[in-house]
């Protein structure tokens, strides 16, 4: 893990609002160097919802094909945060994959 890495989580991972506010701001134009990172600490990540959503919003900032499984596989979570984000990540993708993805994700939703 990189040190912006490192101090960005550390600053997440706290309880004021204006420190995890910062360590988002660190990461969010670096998200595509730092995108294995990500998505590993999404993975790890269990019990803070909050963070969990701002990692998938990470992980689609950084607008790479290598997010679209992360992201794809959250479109039906039951957390509706991250099935927004995912939404948004795989829009601003905007890769094919990407587009057939949300199409079959809304064509599955239409009837419920």
């Amino acid at each position: 893990m990189t040190k912006r890495f490192d101090e960005a989580m550390r600053l997440m991972r706290r309880r004021n609002g204006q420190d995890r506010e910062n360590g988002f701001a660190l990461l969010q134009p670096h998200a595509a160097e730092h995108l294995d990172e990500l998505i590993a600490a999404f993975r790890a990540e269990e019990d803070d919802r909050g963070l969990k959503a701002w990692l998938l919003e990470l992980i689609g900032d950084a607008r790479s094909p290598e997010a679209l499984p992360v992201l794809a596989e959250h479109l039906d979570h039951e957390d509706e945060s991250l099935a927004s984000w995912a939404v948004t990540g795989l829009r601003e993708l905007g890769t094919k994959e990407a587009r057939t993805a949300l199409y079959r994700h809304r064509a599955n939703n239409a009837h419920k």
